[in-house]
């Protein structure tokens, strides 16, 4: 909660900020002209919608202690709707997970004005636009992480980082390293359900991704997942 409404104003402010310059870029080439394509093309059982066709912002509480830090949109999911996990297979296997764990106020995330809220909790990606066969090439992550840097020093209140997949972990241990807070990231091994403390005081904790890949082959249980976020409820509180 914030103390004050100035503090909540300034705290607003300079996320306002930060999504409007996400909103507006177009460093990357290929994940412009791929983003663009994909909003005008459609899918077919989404013809009726107009696609964000943008990148993506980031979403939530932004005096959360706990933070996702997720890979890059989906094609018809956050391209479409405009927010992370929402309105696709990783989204519908995720926010009811977050509803029972006490960290989103529903089970259903379908478009931004939904109602949907998060409580202690903020979501965010290594990469803002939906790449192709979802892998964003080097250049692309590193394009995307001054904007990384700049959420990640607003969000002051973070404990816990839950990375979902490879690319998420090793963005926020890059992003550690750019600090100047790490030299390697050898020993920081990624396992679901790792848990490692880091130097700039956070813990990382490892999920693997909810993709249908995962989620679909039973790699990724909902068991599993909930367990996940229940044990960065606990290290948030502690």
């Amino acid at each position: 909660m914030c103390v004050s409404t100035m503090w909540c104003n300034y705290r607003m402010s300079w996320l306002t900020v930060l999504n409007r310059d996400v909103v507006a870029c177009t460093r990357c080439p290929r994940l412009v002209t791929y983003r663009e394509q994909i909003a005008r093309e459609k899918r077919r059982a989404y013809r009726d919608w107009e696609y964000w066709g943008k990148p993506v912002p980031g979403f939530g509480d932004p005096n959360a202690r706990v933070l996702i830090m997720g890979l890059a949109p989906g094609a018809h999911g956050s391209n479409r709707t405009g927010r992370p996990f929402t309105g696709d297979s990783s989204g519908k296997f995720m926010y009811p997970v977050l509803h029972e764990t006490g960290f989103a106020n529903q089970a259903t995330a379908t478009e931004r004005n939904d109602g949907l809220k998060l409580k202690d909790l903020y979501i965010t990606a290594a990469v803002r636009c939906a790449p192709p066969d979802n892998k964003p090439l080097p250049a692309e992550l590193l394009a995307c992480s001054s904007f990384l840097d700049r959420e990640l020093a607003g969000l002051e209140n973070v404990k816990v980082v839950v990375a979902l997949g490879k690319i998420g972990f090793d963005a926020y241990l890059n992003y550690v390293k750019r600090r100047g807070l790490l030299t390697s990231k050898k020993e920081y091994v990624f396992r679901h359900g790792a848990l490692h403390a880091l130097p700039d005081g956070k813990l990382l904790l490892a999920s693997y991704h909810p993709s249908n890949q995962n989620t679909q082959t039973g790699k990724l249980t909902r068991e599993m997942f909930v367990e996940i976020f229940r044990h960065a409820a606990k290290l948030a509180h502690g």
